[in-house]
């Protein structure tokens, strides 16, 4: 079940890179937001390879680092599903798992998140994260 809404983040699309093409081809996504994380404002930065399956969805996997704006961090790490849209954008649903020794971030790691992630055609990133119960 859908707990209360922890996460909320707007950003850009940094870098793309191939890092395989065989046996199918492996691309590498890397993007910065401004977010909010447990009422807390900071950045996120991650980085998430994404592969296509034979029905033609993506499966991806990435990691990534959330900073409140005063230097306390917490790393997460998830996994996806994703779609392809008109024009290059790319949508993802998936689950996080977070790691932190900051006090302010410490109920992170109690805390499994489900993500909405969002690209579009011009690299404009969108998430949300949602505890799971």
């Amino acid at each position: 079940m859908l707990g209360e809404q922890i996460s909320s983040g707007q950003g850009k699309r940094t870098s793309r890179r191939v890092v395989a093409v065989e046996p199918m081809f492996k691309v590498e996504v890397s993007f910065e937001e401004m977010d909010t994380m447990l009422g807390i404002e900071g950045m996120n930065i991650g980085t998430y390879t994404s592969s296509p399956r034979p029905d033609g969805t993506l499966s991806g996997e990435g990691q990534g680092v959330f900073a409140t704006l005063d230097g306390q961090t917490a790393t997460w790490k998830g996994i996806g599903t994703g779609q392809l849209k008109p024009g290059g954008a790319v949508s993802y649903r998936g689950c996080l798992t977070y790691s932190t020794t900051a006090p302010k971030l410490a109920r992170l790691n109690l805390i499994a998140g489900v993500f909405e992630f969002e690209v579009d055609a011009a690299g404009n990133t969108q998430t949300k994260v949602w505890e799971w119960k």
